[in-house]
């Protein structure tokens, strides 16, 4: 049992409450899981490549080192860096191929977030904990989605924690409820297509592989759409693009969801406390998305 949650501020113009948002929104739905808690955080974007890597608490200076040594070798220039508690977070210049830059960055470092305009920060404990330490309520922007966790399958770690990046892609992240139990069929036809991965994770296998049909030109509504057929087991899940926001349910729906949507925001969670944690006091119109349905919004 998880919790997922997600927002998207019509009119934010990149200025919007995101952070506090989801801290509320994930603080909600938090009994569904308290091992840890996480955030993928869509801002403004700007012309540098924004990457974000677990060097741990031990060791640091030499996974940075590590990471440095690569950037060199691709060419990246250093624009800023920054370490943020057991994070490295550096901006760099890039206009390489992608792919391959960050397949080779995950020999130094954990890389744990990608991208233009994306920023996920995941952690031990719960939204609040993980909020007190890396401010994530300060965060302007204008959309994200949250995870919580609890840990069925592997260890409790910031790794294992949700969103997961697309491995091998910017800008793209996903949150997800549920189990993929088509997981290592799927995963061995990306690889066969020189795909990597990272985990033993279905939610990353679900992020690669709706990155993968957008940079074929799908539309990120298409993708989900496809991914319902193409994706066994029961799930919910939200996946965040830099400009978009989506969820998919599986035909039997016995993972939980729930939206409301007004001329300001759309706002998907997994429980509808978290929803009225945006409208303390408010009875809210909300809807519960129907078996086999999917559904996009963009900024």
């Amino acid at each position: 049992m998880c919790g997922i949650a997600g927002i998207l501020f019509k009119k934010g113009a990149g200025q919007a409450t995101v952070g506090k948002s989801l801290v509320s929104m994930l603080d909600g739905c938090q009994h569904r899981g308290e091992d840890s808690t996480g955030f993928a955080l869509y801002g403004e974007t700007d012309e540098y490549l924004h990457l974000r890597f677990l060097v741990g608490d031990e060791g640091q200076e030499e996974a940075i080192e590590g990471v440095k040594k690569i950037l060199a070798d691709h060419g990246a220039q250093i624009v800023k860096e920054r370490i943020d508690v057991r994070y490295y977070v550096v901006s760099v210049l890039f206009d390489g191929d992608v792919q391959k830059f960050t397949y080779d960055l995950e020999g130094a470092a954990k890389l744990i977030s990608a991208g233009r305009t994306l920023d996920i920060i995941k952690d031990e404990g719960t939204s609040h904990e993980v909020d007190a330490l890396y401010h994530v309520s300060d965060f302007k922007g204008s959309h994200g989605i949250g995870h919580v966790r609890l840990a069925t399958e592997s260890a409790v770690k910031p790794e294992s924690a949700h969103p997961f990046l697309a491995t091998g892609f910017t800008d793209i992240a996903i949150v997800h409820n549920g189990q993929i139990t088509n997981y290592w069929k799927m995963r061995r036809r990306l690889e066969r297509r020189g795909f990597e991965f990272r985990t033993d994770n279905d939610s990353e296998l679900c992020a690669v592989y709706l990155a993968d049909k957008l940079s074929q030109q799908i539309t990120l509504e298409n993708a989900l759409e496809e991914a319902i057929e193409d994706l066994d087991g029961t799930f919910s899940f939200l996946v965040s693009t830099e400009n978009e926001i989506g969820f998919a349910k599986d035909h039997l729906a016995a993972k939980p969801m729930v939206l409301f949507e007004n001329d300001d925001l759309i706002a998907v969670a997994s429980e509808e406390v978290s929803l009225n944690r945006l409208f303390p006091g408010i009875a809210l119109n909300t809807t519960e998305p129907a078996p086999g349905t999917f559904k996009t919004w963009q900024r």
